[in-house]
């Protein structure tokens, strides 16, 4: 009887939403058409009042190195991943639910003035994913469908903006492996032009009855394919959750950032930042749950031969998200071609950690060493979160975006000493 009753609520619900999936699907098609959709336009987000001020007070605890400060850039709900626009005109904001944001500073004072929905008319399912191609091309890769905008930096003030499938819903992963656990994607144009999208696996421990199917389609790995979502083929293995990545500026090399097994202790295992050097490398899991630690489930079973070893092991359960190499020219010489990174925090450690964001130098040998930046969103005495940064962003001007899901914001950390 409780599984007729299941099987009917189901049947009910997939009824109640048919509506607006087929708006949703008939807006898009509309949209490729270069046809209106009737959608209303957009209400900005406030930027001013209670809210922003409760932020700009926590903002008071987080220190930066001497030289540097950080303030409010925008108000924007439930911020995740940022792309910057080519042109510098607006910003745009993933998120894990069913908007993606545009922020747009139109007297460059370096503090927000738009914060709207963007392609309100289009059913975003989990758009964390938001990446730029030089030529002004933005990609949004969602839990199981990727999207592009040709001009998005010049269409995003209204609500119809030219939208293209590059990868159809239900064809980024099987659609059976979809979940609610470890889907908000991550994606970038690499030095070849291709698009790399991190996918993340639904288990702690991804089972082995899950391997082979896993490995075909680059579920728990890094997929890449051509920009019109053509010759896809599995970059990188061996991943439990990515959800940052860039690659260096000088070698084009892919580093990124990954989440590691919970419910092994506060300590173990570490999360990693990982370099990767050549198409098809291994990175361990699930034989190893983070860095050398290897996992309870797969201990008595031989790992695969050439496993990669992460560039730096950081604090276990500490969240490492959003990553960029820095290239600007406002921050000092040091930070030059330094990875910045979000540590989102944890949340089944006894003692917080993470809610921060960390500055990673790479030597000339390839030795990497990984330091805090900026931090303060952790209450050290109640051990209560503040703040979780999400992801790092730079502007034209060199200066450093960062986004935080908890307090729906974007900060901004900007240099003025000598």
């Amino acid at each position: 009887m409780l599984k007729r009753f299941s099987t009917m609520a189901a049947i009910i619900a997939l009824a109640a939403a048919l509506p607006a999936m087929a708006q949703n699907a008939g807006n898009l098609n509309k949209l490729s058409a270069f046809k209106q959709t009737g959608t209303p336009m957009m209400e900005p987000i406030p930027q001013d009042g209670k809210r922003a001020d409760s932020i700009r007070k926590v903002l008071e605890n987080v220190t930066v190195p001497d030289g540097f400060k950080i303030e409010l850039y925008a108000v924007v709900p439930d911020a995740r991943h940022m792309a910057v626009g080519p042109q510098g005109v607006a910003t745009f904001v993933g998120t894990r639910k069913n908007e993606v944001y545009v922020v747009t500073d139109r007297d460059k004072d370096r503090v927000a003035d738009d914060v709207k929905e963007f392609a309100p008319s289009i059913g975003f399912t989990i758009p964390n994913g938001v990446c730029f191609s030089k030529d002004g091309f933005l990609f949004i890769a969602e839990q199981n469908r990727v999207l592009l905008f040709p001009a998005a930096e010049f269409f995003y003030e209204g609500p119809d903006v030219a939208a293209f499938e590059v990868v159809a819903e239900g064809n980024l992963i099987p659609a059976e492996e979809a979940s609610y656990n470890h889907t908000a994607r991550v994606c970038d144009i690499g030095p070849d032009n291709k698009l790399y999208i991190s996918l993340g696996q639904p288990y702690n421990v991804a089972p082995a009855d899950k391997m082979e199917l896993y490995k075909e389609t680059g579920i728990g790995g890094i997929i890449r394919m051509d920009r019109d979502g053509k010759n896809r083929e599995v970059y990188t293995y061996g991943v439990r959750n990515s959800v940052g990545q860039d690659f260096h500026p000088e070698t084009g090399e892919l580093w990124w950032t990954d989440n590691q097994v919970d419910g092994m202790g506060d300590d173990i295992p570490p999360g990693e930042l990982n370099r990767q050097t050549e198409a098809g490398q291994h990175f361990g899991h699930p034989w190893y749950g983070g860095g050398t630690t290897r996992t309870d489930e797969y201990k008595d079973e031989t790992p695969p031969e050439g496993i990669v070893h992460p560039a730096v092991e950081t604090v276990a359960h500490a969240a490492d998200l959003g990553m960029m190499f820095y290239t600007g020219r406002q921050f000092p010489a040091k930070y030059k071609n330094a990875i910045f990174s979000a540590q989102h925090g944890s949340w089944n450690r006894t003692e917080p950690v993470g809610a921060r964001v960390m500055v990673t130098h790479i030597g000339e040998d390839g030795t990497a060493e990984m330091t805090p930046f900026a931090e303060g969103w952790l209450d050290a005495e109640t051990g209560e979160y503040l703040g979780r940064p999400v992801d790092v962003a730079q502007l034209r001007d060199g200066s450093l975006l960062v986004s935080d899901d908890l307090a729906g914001a974007i900060y901004r950390i900007s240099y003025d000493g000598e």
